[in-house]
């Protein structure tokens, strides 16, 4: 399946609260909240490069699925993990964050679940 592309976030639900309990400061939470972030995905084969642009912050991630690798988190804390691919799903865990990114057509639906909070975000493809 081929997952290239730009895809701009549409939705998000508890958004606050995830980041709060992964430890962004109330400033950044509410700089970041209404920001419409951008995810471009490059594939080539099982090699991926994912850059997601907040406002200013940019965040790029590389990773060949089933292999260990460096990943950037959202507070900007590096961590080695393996990235698996489990149909048209991405899925990673890190410090406790499992991530599922789904991709179904033009659109991308990211979950991560930390403990009780479920951190949802729609977006969809604008190339």
């Amino acid at each position: 399946m081929a997952f290239a592309g730009k895809y701009q976030l549409e939705s998000h639900e508890n958004f606050e609260p995830f980041m709060k309990a992964i430890g962004l400061s109330d400033e950044l939470i509410q700089k970041g909240k209404d920001i419409k972030s951008v995810s471009e995905i490059e594939q080539n084969g099982d090699h991926f490069k994912v850059t997601v642009t907040t406002g200013t912050k940019v965040m790029v991630n590389s990773f060949t699925v089933g292999q260990e690798a460096e990943l950037e988190t959202m507070t900007g804390e590096k961590i080695k993990s393996t990235v698996n691919l489990v149909g048209n799903k991405l899925i990673v865990s890190l410090k406790g964050i499992e991530s599922v990114t789904e991709f179904n057509g033009d659109t991308v639906t990211a979950t991560m679940t930390l403990g009780p909070i479920v951190y949802k975000r729609i977006s969809k493809r604008i190339q």
